[in-house]
């Protein structure tokens, strides 16, 4: 009776033993706890050590730190109808551990679905040159429109990068020559600009000149300094009009038509 009596008390101290242990939980500073009891959500709690109710009460940890989340290459045909894949990287992290749970299973799962349809979605919309110079811009449509779609899930998307855009070989060559003949193109403007200027400048001096006959005989001096200094064997002398009129009404020449 005796030896029964012991037997059954070491059995009933371990069946606590056990019953504490496993009413113990303790979370990390970056984890929380979803209490449910009798199947119906109580609180969230942690972090620290937290004591649950055997049977009557279950506990689901949820990990509040963000997560870096890879989204796969994805097929997108952009709005100029140009076929590229795409990948980026999604940061999220779970705000409420209480809709995390309720809300939605697997939320992880969720959000990294949700991310990949969202990419196409936002990116289809754009065209390529879009997609290559824009994006911080498309990067900022993307986190917005996740983090309202994930907002009723406790979810906070806090950042989205484009990681790569890739084009194919064809693709490649035709945006080669178009920056080409972008090139040239502007080559030719700053051409035509510099000629434009320069032609507006010849006209103002020579409505500076037709003011001024003075400044005319001084540019003709200059001139024929010009000339001697590169030691021609023929030197032409430019003549005024109005001189070679007066020459020839001297002599009773006609003189020259206008």
């Amino acid at each position: 009776m005796i030896g029964f009596t012991f037997g059954f008390t070491s059995i009933l101290f371990i069946l606590v033993l056990f019953l504490i242990a496993s009413s113990i939980r303790v979370f990390r500073e970056y984890e929380r706890g979803v209490v449910f009891m009798l199947g119906r959500f109580w609180r969230v709690k942690g972090p620290g050590l937290v004591l649950i109710l055997p049977v009557a009460q279950q506990v689901v940890r949820i990990d509040l730190r963000t997560v870096v989340f890879d989204v796969p290459p994805q097929d997108v045909i952009t709005r100029d109808n140009v076929s590229v894949k795409v990948n980026a990287v999604i940061y999220f992290r779970v705000v409420d551990p209480e809709r995390a749970v309720i809300q939605v299973a697997r939320y992880f799962d969720a959000t990294s679905q949700l991310a990949q349809t969202v990419l196409r979605a936002v990116l289809g919309k754009h065209e390529l040159d879009e997609l290559l110079a824009e994006r911080e811009q498309l990067n900022a449509d993307i986190q917005k429109t996740l983090d309202s779609q994930t907002d009723a899930w406790g979810i906070k998307v806090s950042n989205v990068e484009i990681k790569h855009v890739d084009i194919n070989e064809t693709m490649i060559r035709a945006i080669a020559r178009q920056a080409e003949a972008e090139r040239e193109r502007r080559a030719k403007v700053i051409h035509a600009e510099g000629e434009l200027q320069a032609s507006e400048k010849l006209l103002q001096a020579a409505q500076m000149l037709a003011r001024q006959p003075q400044a005319m005989q001084l540019r003709y001096l200059q001139t024929l300094t010009t000339i001697a200094a590169d030691k021609n064997s023929t030197i032409v002398f430019p003549l005024p009009i109005d001189v070679l009129n007066a020459v020839l009404d001297r002599f009773g020449m006609s003189p020259p038509r206008q």
